[in-house]
């Protein structure tokens, strides 16, 4: 439908020119991402935008510094050794004039009474928190993110490789506020070269229900 062509527009872009993003639109694109939806409204999302090209080297080389010091804990050599393969995929961000990291904040559920209580077994008890009503508020407002920034010209790449080294990357940019993690982050920027190919998706039929 041509009215959801917005949506198409959105790939997984790893290659930016240098050309800065404006403030202007810089703006409008967390704009969008703060109008996600979120449970009870709590808004439990907070983004930090870099623009500073070597605060976004060194940002890549913390993540590189973690990753050597988490591969030798693996054990399984074959593990390691592809943990260290995906490090490519995970400081791809290094390329981009923008870097934008969205944090997640608290967001209470009945698991917490449950557990606070004692009214039943921890492990009963966090399956009243399996759906992560939280972290699908982070994800809604990334996808908005993305969308508004395909739609503005720009290209992102959702990211959650890098988090294995989420404090060391706060700590190095300086970022703190209490009860958030980072739980995503995506470059931004105009895309260099030509759009890559939508990678195939599973057929509709495979991943739709309807009852009846």
């Amino acid at each position: 439908m041509k009215e959801l062509e917005f949506i198409y527009k959105r790939r997984s872009v790893r290659k930016f020119l240098d050309t800065p993003v404006t403030q202007e639109h810089l703006q409008a694109i967390i704009q969008a991402a703060i109008y996600a939806p979120s449970g009870k409204n709590l808004q439990n999302w907070h983004f930090v935008v870099v623009n500073n090209k070597e605060k976004i080297a060194g940002m890549a080389r913390v993540v590189e510094e973690k990753n050597a010091a988490l591969a030798p804990l693996l054990g399984n050599e074959g593990k390691a050794k592809s943990f260290r393969g995906m490090l490519p995929y995970a400081t791809v961000f290094k390329n981009a004039p923008t870097v934008v990291l969205v944090y997640a904040g608290p967001y209470p559920t009945v698991a917490d009474d449950l557990l606070a209580g004692g009214i039943m077994p921890p492990d009963e008890a966090r399956t009243y928190a399996a759906a992560s009503p939280g972290i699908q508020n982070i994800a809604a407002a990334m996808e908005n993110l993305q969308l508004a920034a395909a739609s503005l010209g720009y290209g992102t790449c959702w990211m959650t490789g890098p988090t294995y080294a989420a404090k060391e990357i706060s700590d190095y940019i300086g970022f703190a506020r209490e009860g958030y993690f980072l739980a995503a982050m995506t470059p931004l920027g105009i895309p260099a070269g030509a759009p890559p190919s939508a990678p195939a998706r599973k057929p509709l039929e495979d991943v739709l229900t309807i009852i009846k």
